[in-house]
């Protein structure tokens, strides 16, 4: 999502962030009722949210009769109960802190006034489903009112619809989801509305779609869903600790940085401890970032930290390697970039040539992750400048070139290559280094 931000900020569109959190329901009413039930509501702080929701999601699943009162909770929580709210808003609060810890450590370009979530929404439910009933597109399945959008069906062959209000008048996600999509297009007046999730929710946005179809309100907008696949352990199942648990992202950070210290400490020993960890923070994050967005997104994959942090392949570390290259060339020969750009490049190799046309390329391939919102076409295009720029490297003496006109051009060329990895690979939201 990050990605796509900044590729359509760098075509020139006006992009409107919204991190669509999941602040009310069913696990925030097991949560507040597990807190109140275990006298630690009023903590000022609730420690481990973790933690917390384990302890209520136990609960949860074994004590039918917590079920019922946590359910009960969630009625008082959107009938705006004063100690239901002041529970929600420290949970919200601190998850929001935690959140953005861990968006800062990514560099992605989310901050709290971009949190809209479900429960910002919560007074223009009402309004969602009297506007349905207006335009006639109400019916009922089992006391429950519903949407039945053509081309929907279940199992069995009949219609399936989209459920918008429970018969005890509680609203479900796809209700918020109405209210979100009615507020974009009308108070933001969003053009074209950009939802990336999980790919299990293909069908709810292919049926929410449908919807805003029908009542109008999508008329002249652009929906589009950005499904992403799961990742996946070395076993082909879904990423786990070696104990079973779920693993924390703040982890796994955390071991991509260490592990990329280590290879960067065993490349260049010589760094102060300052210098290693800013190198090391770029490429282990850089890393991980990068083989996430570098395959198709739908498609699963297999978490491994050694091909995402090798040096060969197509991997952030082999592209960043590319550009402490090109400025290993400009430290060798004391030579300043800026001094560089009323150079003339003249193109007489082969590798030369290839090089300059795929330099050629990136305003296609921009234009084509804006349209299609798929990064890895931008991250299939790096690297492949990265392999064009090696061959040029290995054939192409630049500081020892025959004469000052084509030590010049190659010298200017390389600067264009330098430019190009770092606006592409700040598009990808990551950042580099100019030695390791």
């Amino acid at each position: 999502g990050d990605c796509i931000a900044r590729v359509l900020e760098f075509e020139g569109h006006t992009v409107i962030r919204q991190n669509h959190i999941g602040d009310w329901g069913t696990q925030f009413g097991m949560l507040i009722q597990n807190l109140i039930e275990s006298n630690q509501g009023d903590n000022q702080n609730l420690g481990d949210l973790t933690s917390l929701y384990q302890q209520a999601k136990k609960r949860f699943d074994s004590e039918p009769d917590f079920v019922e009162r946590a359910r009960q909770r969630v009625v008082q929580l959107q009938g705006g109960d004063d100690k239901t709210r002041a529970i929600w808003k420290k949970l919200v609060d601190a998850s929001a802190d935690y959140f953005q810890s861990i968006f800062d450590r990514l560099d992605v370009k989310l901050i709290p006034d971009d949190i809209c979530g479900e429960s910002f929404y919560n007074d223009r439910l009402p309004t969602v489903i009297e506007a349905l009933e207006d335009a006639k597109l109400i019916g009922q399945s089992k006391g429950a009112k519903v949407v039945f959008p053509p081309g929907f069906q279940n199992a069995d062959g009949e219609p399936l619809p989209m459920i918008v209000q429970k018969s005890d008048g509680g609203y479900l996600y796809a209700t918020t989801d109405l209210a979100a999509a009615r507020y974009r297009m009308n108070d933001l007046n969003a053009q074209r509305v950009v939802y990336v999730t999980g790919a299990p929710q293909i069908q709810h946005f292919d049926m929410l779609f449908a919807v805003l179809d029908m009542v109008g309100w999508s008329k002249g907008v652009s929906c589009e869903h950005v499904p992403f696949g799961s990742i996946l352990g070395q076993d082909g199942k879904t990423l786990r600790t070696r104990e079973g648990n779920t693993v924390r992202l703040v982890d796994l950070l955390d071991e991509a940085v260490k592990r990329a210290d280590a290879i960067i400490q065993e490349k260049n020993p010589a760094l102060s401890d300052d210098e290693r960890a800013r190198i090391a923070h770029v490429i282990g994050i850089g890393a991980l970032k990068y083989a996430d967005m570098s395959i198709d997104r739908i498609k699963d994959y297999k978490f491994d930290f050694d091909r995402m942090l090798s040096f060969d392949g197509n991997t952030a570390p082999y592209i960043q390697n590319a550009y402490v290259r090109v400025h290993g060339i400009f430290r060798k020969g004391d030579i300043d970039p800026a001094t560089l750009a009323d150079k003339t490049i003249m193109i007489h190799e082969p590798q030369e040539r290839q090089l300059a046309i795929k330099l050629l390329q990136l305003p296609s391939v921009i234009e084509s992750v804006s349209q299609s919102l798929e990064p890895h076409r931008l991250c299939t295009y790096l690297y492949e400048l990265a392999a064009a720029y090696h061959k040029f490297f290995e054939n192409c003496p630049v500081l020892s070139a025959k004469d000052d006109a084509t030590r010049h051009s190659r010298l200017r060329l390389c600067d264009v290559v330098a430019k190009t990895f770092k606006c592409g690979l700040g598009l990808l939201g990551i950042d580099v280094v100019e030695r390791m």
